[in-house]
């Protein structure tokens, strides 16, 4: 391949890892890779003088996304040149004194103060452009309000995730694929969210780490102005005063720390603390030039890879797991290594006694950085180690995984039940995931049928820890009560790939609620529903021709009273179609109002196309992508209120 045509592959291969992890938070490669690729790259522009549009090399971030308002920087936030050689680094202070502080890995915030109250949050986007962020900010479990300076004060920081934090809101996660990879991506996502309520659970924590301004205050170096954000009431990254003398032993003291750090650190940041020096230097089209990243030199180690071990989840997502002859790695002994997916399985190329090269990512996580002899001779398992169901592999986001296609699965029937018994689905309180698993392990459950015959357990769930007479009385009244139930909730508490209530109701609604009609139905008949289309018409169909299903399905309704689907409702917006966006004030939730929209005969869509019949937002007058596009095709925006006393007769 000619040196032109690399750089453009390398071009578009960043691009796309780039767009994946920053605008998207999944990972498609890992750091030690894209930082490889980058080199390549850079190499390769500086050999041929050339720079292609798009080049990472020449753009920093990811292009804001479009569910949040948008807004321009001040002052443009600049990436920063980087390097892993100590004697660069002490070359780069000279005679001069630098701040040498954590470079964090999380999402980059400027936050304006005015009058002393907090005003507004935006991410760093793209470097021009960011996400407007405010009330979630406003939720960070360590941010200053309301501080004593009552100028403008403009400061940037890095908002994020204890690794602590992480772990715990990941177990409370039931979807393995739904997991969070890294504290990062949750970091990201948490501050983010349309929703601060749900950002105020995330625990995201701000740390400043630049003072952009403060109206009427100068100051001469940066140590000044850190101090200076300190009294205000602000938290701001670690670091230490250096000198060209002292850098070794201050990269050597973060070093330290990092194996027992709570915050995720990539690296380190050398400024100089003289500021107007610092502004003498100027900078280039990416870099400013007063300041350096300084990144962890990977230990890496040559081992034998023996094996990939297949951990089935209780989700049916069936992990790859290296196993490799055992290395010290970062002070402690290693032989495993997640492989995370199908899709990094494969471009490793991993095969049986490989020379694989592994590191610890940020001096924690074992990883694979390199197969030495890739000969891709790792086989994927067409059962399942946990239950010997047939597998599958499925592609979402253009990333690979491996799934268990028993619905039965030892490996995940926890996780199947605990869908049956949700509020959505069957609605039977008292059957935690906790509680399931006990009945579950004690051979109580075996299908869905059995639920309703746990009361031949008395005895010995009156016995279990934390049960009793009245938790078993209330839980039996429960299951009872669950026997009362629609179709579509039926339908959706099966736990069939793509299909939520919504798609349920629609296609229980076209079958005529028949039984018979639902095992016999046609995937072209059912794609043409308005609403469902060929993927879920196909995930339907595919789950009732298995027969072991089917009896389960049939088994179930034996306990059961269907109850008719006639609506009460006169279907004055049948045919119509509308979207939601932004909070909401005289509903509950977003899932409350389209409940109520479709038991009107209408449906609800994720977003403004020529089909949509209104939008529905409380600030009708913003600037928000919904909006606009709203507005470009003639679709109305209504406000709650709007939609209320429209079609509900209320004010």
């Amino acid at each position: 391949m000619s040196p032109e045509n690399r750089m453009k592959e390398l071009t578009k291969i960043l691009g796309e890892a780039a767009r994946a992890y920053y605008a998207e938070d999944r990972e498609i490669m890992s750091n030690l890779e894209y930082d490889r690729l980058y080199d390549e790259l850079v190499a390769l522009e500086k050999e041929l003088g050339v720079v292609l549009s798009g080049s990472p090399t020449m753009t920093v971030g990811y292009e804001a996304v479009e569910e949040l308002p948008k807004e321009t920087h001040e002052s443009p936030m600049l990436s920063l040149a980087k390097t892993k050689d100590r004697e660069e680094v002490k070359s780069w202070l000279g005679e001069k004194e630098g701040l040498l502080s954590w470079k964090l890995d999380g999402l980059t915030i400027v936050l304006t103060y005015e009058e002393g109250k907090l005003k507004k949050a935006v991410t760093r986007g793209n470097g021009e452009v960011g996400e407007v962020v405010t009330n979630n900010a406003k939720v960070f479990a360590n941010l200053p309000l309301v501080i004593p300076f009552k100028d403008t004060l403009i400061l940037r920081g890095e908002a994020v995730i204890t690794y602590e934090d992480f772990e715990k809101i990941n177990q409370g996660i039931l979807q393995e694929e739904e997991k969070y990879k890294n504290p990062r991506n949750l970091c990201s996502g948490s501050v983010r969210q349309l929703n601060n309520r749900i950002t105020a659970t995330r625990n995201v924590r701000f740390y400043g780490f630049s003072l952009v301004k403060a109206q009427g205050k100068e100051f001469m170096s940066h140590h000044q102005e850190w101090s200076f954000l300190k009294e205000l009431g602000f938290e701001i990254v670690e670091y230490r005063r250096v000198t060209a003398k002292t850098i070794e032993e201050g990269i050597d003291y973060f070093e330290k720390k990092i194996a027992d750090f709570s915050i995720p650190s990539d690296g380190l940041v050398l400024i100089f603390d003289d500021i107007s020096y610092g502004k003498s230097l100027g900078r280039t089209t990416k870099f400013p030039k007063d300041a350096i990243a300084f990144k962890w030199q990977d230990e890496m180690k040559e081992t034998i890879l023996q094996k990939i071990e297949w951990s089935p989840s209780r989700t049916g997502l069936i992990n790859p797991i290296a196993v490799f002859d055992p290395v010290e790695l970062e002070g402690t002994t290693v032989s495993r290594a997640s492989v995370h997916n199908l899709s990094i399985l494969k471009n490793l190329k991993l095969g049986y006694k490989d020379r694989i090269l592994v590191y610890k990512a940020n001096m924690i996580i074992p990883q694979i950085g390199e197969n030495l002899t890739c000969s891709g001779t790792v086989e994927i398992p067409k059962s399942c180690p946990a239950c010997g169901g047939k597998t599958e592999i499925r592609k979402v986001n253009e990333v690979e995984s491996l799934s268990c296609t028993n619905p039965l699965c030892s490996a995940n029937i926890i996780i199947a039940f605990t869908l049956f018994v949700g509020r959505d689905a069957m609605n039977i309180e008292g059957l935690s995931e906790a509680t399931l698993e006990k009945f579950i392990n004690a051979g109580f459950l075996k299908d869905y049928k059995d639920i309703f015959h746990l009361n031949d357990y008395k005895e010995e769930i009156q016995n279990m820890e934390g049960f009793g007479v009245k938790s078993y009385e209330n839980l039996i009244q429960s299951i009872e009560k669950a026997r009362e139930v629609t179709l579509p909730k039926v339908i959706y508490s099966l736990g069939i790939a793509n299909i939520g209530l919504a798609n349920a109701k629609m296609i229980c609604k076209h079958l005529k609620n028949d039984i018979q009609a639902i095992l016999e139905a046609n995937e072209e008949s059912l794609s043409e529903i308005d609403g469902v289309g060929e993927v879920i018409a196909k995930a339907f169909t595919h789950y009732f021709k298995e027969e072991k299903r089917r009896s389960v399905f049939l088994s179930l309704l034996n306990e059961l009273h269907i109850q008719t689907q006639e609506t009460q409702e006169e279907q004055i917006l049948e045919g119509k179609s509308f979207a939601i966006t932004g909070s909401l004030v005289i509903f509950e939730n977003r899932n409350q109002l389209k409940e109520k929209i479709e038991a009107l005969g209408g449906k609800v869509t994720g977003s403004v196309t020529g089909k949509t019949f209104a939008l529905i937002n409380n600030d009708a007058s913003s600037d928000s992508a919904k909006n606009k596009k709203a507005r470009q095709l003639g679709v109305s925006i209504l406000t709650e209120q709007d939609f209320v006393r429209l079609y509900l007769g209320e004010v």
